[in-house]
């Protein structure tokens, strides 16, 4: 892969991240009800299991983009139909002021981590993301073991990067997450963000 095709994805990722989902709520709660140390250790977790749904699309899909390659068609306009869906699902509710309701635990790190590993392999969004997003992006046939290792480590950091501002937020602004208002710019910008994410895979030959 060049430095242009890990940016690419490194971007793509960012995006994808930031917009909230299931893992993003989770967090939030986590940082509202057990603070800082408790979500920093789920966001590791929720890091774990994209990097489990990185190295499957990798070592698994590798075989089928050599052998099947219509199935990439498939997976693509499956993955713009999920996107598109969840556009519309957020534009007209989106996460609600009880989703990211405090609930207080006083879980370990270990516990904290397992916790964020199953809520990520549990979410629709990821699956997406790596399924359908991700050979759009990079050429899985001819990923290299030094470009494995180099996706891991882009993965790693840029989901940390969009993780942490959430994290910080919700362990010292609770206030902010529970108005109304602001949940509504953040699941309308959300909204815009998919569709615009559905409209790129759609056009993308």
């Amino acid at each position: 892969m060049t430095a242009a095709g890990f940016v690419t994805y490194g971007g793509a990722l960012a995006i994808a991240a930031a917009i909230p989902g299931p893992g993003v709520v989770a967090l939030i709660a986590r940082a509202l009800g057990a603070g800082f140390r408790s979500a920093l250790f789920m966001a590791i977790g929720l890091i774990v299991g994209d990097l489990v749904y990185l190295t499957a699309v990798v070592l698994g899909l590798a075989l089928l983009a050599q052998t099947f390659g219509a199935a990439f068609i498939v997976i693509k306009w499956a993955g713009v139909a999920y996107l598109a869906w969840l556009a519309w699902n957020f534009w007209r509710t989106g996460i609600a002021t009880a989703d990211v309701s405090a609930e207080r635990s006083r879980d370990s790190a270990l516990t904290s981590m397992l916790a964020g590993l199953l809520v990520t392999l549990g979410n629709p969004k990821v699956m997406v993301f790596y399924l359908a997003i991700t050979p759009t992006l990079v050429d899985i046939a001819s990923i290299t073991p030094g470009d494995y290792g180099v996706l891991i480590l882009v993965t790693a950091i840029v989901l940390m990067i969009v993780l942490m501002p959430y994290l910080a937020l919700a362990s010292k602004a609770r206030w902010f997450l529970a108005t109304p208002r602001a949940l509504k710019v953040l699941n309308r910008t959300a909204a815009g963000f998919m569709a615009g994410a559905a409209a790129a895979i759609a056009f993308r030959s």
